[in-house]
């Protein structure tokens, strides 16, 4: 939530580096390190000018090691601070897995409510910028699958914001990814100053009656435009935005689902395994008596991210999603 009616207008990228500001200016233990993140102002930008407003004992040049900038991170956090580190792209964040996944994510749990680990771990995201390898990874199930671990992915500006506000301030450990294909795609008003969103919402993007389809991320867009699409040709999609994956917002997927009895889910990670897959089970746990037709899957492949001269074929396009969702509606 925001405290005052004022905005400015930013790009995603923008209101990232609005919300650590925010948070660093309202909290001093608030620490952001990473491999240029400093000086150099980070691989997009992300943290240009922290370092000479806050100087270099709280926006800190580390070396090329994400296992040792987490686990630096993690220390951090036992002790008081408020560290957010920043992997430069999440298909490097595997170095830092097991620090993530075996020791952040436990800590509460291990040290029986002892400490916590109030840690950030930003990684921009995705694919969509012909990037080469290593660099278009989209595995949030990984960290999905993690208990002691929040995962957020954000599609809006205001929503980046207030997202990472309320994941700096969340006592346990938050996986913070950022869709780069959107970094720079387009503008909102976002609140100045302190601004906040509740983690483990979802948001309504678009009220219909047909279908509902769930998505997030980079996603976002090219679903809206599928469902307007589709709003010509007659059929009404409810456009749902989790925004956080873990936890998911079981109530705001099953209500939608019982409005409408028809279902899609756009994700572009790879189907097997993938979010779709938990989202269709919990719609099959609980709204069973409420369901149309089977539940619709519009992903990325089973393969690696291709390199950029196959990529638009591997992201779901706004064709590909409208034609998924076609499928889900025609079904008897």
């Amino acid at each position: 939530m925001s405290t005052n009616t004022d905005t400015q207008n930013l790009t995603l990228v923008q209101a990232v580096r609005d919300g650590l500001r925010t948070e660093m200016q309202r909290n001093e233990d608030v620490i952001v390190l990473g491999e240029d993140v400093g000086k150099n102002g980070g691989v997009f930008r992300a943290t240009e000018g922290l370092y000479e407003e806050f100087g270099g004992d709280r926006v800190i040049d580390t070396p090329l090691a994400e296992s040792g900038i987490v686990g630096a991170s993690i220390g951090m956090a036992a002790y008081g601070l408020r560290p957010v580190p920043e992997i430069q792209f999440m298909g490097f964040i595997y170095p830092a897995f097991d620090q993530i996944v075996s020791h952040a994510a436990r800590l509460r749990a291990r040290s029986r409510g002892r400490f916590t680990c109030p840690m950030v771990v930003r990684a921009p995201y995705g694919g969509g910028i012909r990037a080469p390898e290593h660099h278009s990874e989209s595995k949030e199930a990984f960290f999905v699958h993690e208990p002691g671990l929040k995962v957020v992915v954000p599609s809006t500006p205001a929503d980046t914001k207030g997202l990472l506000a309320s994941a700096v301030r969340d006592p346990d450990p938050v996986i913070f990814l950022e869709p780069k294909l959107v970094y720079r795609a387009f503008r909102e008003e976002v609140p100045t100053g302190d601004h906040t969103v509740p983690l483990g919402e979802a948001a309504v993007r678009r009220e219909g009656s047909d279908v509902s389809v769930f998505t997030w991320g980079a996603m976002a867009r090219p679903t809206m435009d599928a469902a307007e699409t589709l709003a010509e040709e007659g059929i009404d999609c409810e456009v749902v935005d989790l925004r956080t994956l873990s936890p998911l917002d079981r109530e705001t997927i099953v209500d939608s689902f019982e409005k409408t009895g028809r279902a899609a889910v756009v994700h572009e990670a790879p189907r097997t395994g993938g979010l779709g897959g938990e989202i269709t089970a919990i719609l099959q746990e609980e709204a069973l008596l409420y369901q149309e037709a089977p539940v619709g899957r519009i992903t990325g492949f089973d393969t690696p991210v291709p390199l950029y001269a196959s990529e638009d074929y591997y992201l779901p396009s706004p064709t590909r999603i409208e034609a998924g969702i076609r499928e889900v509606v025609a079904f008897p």
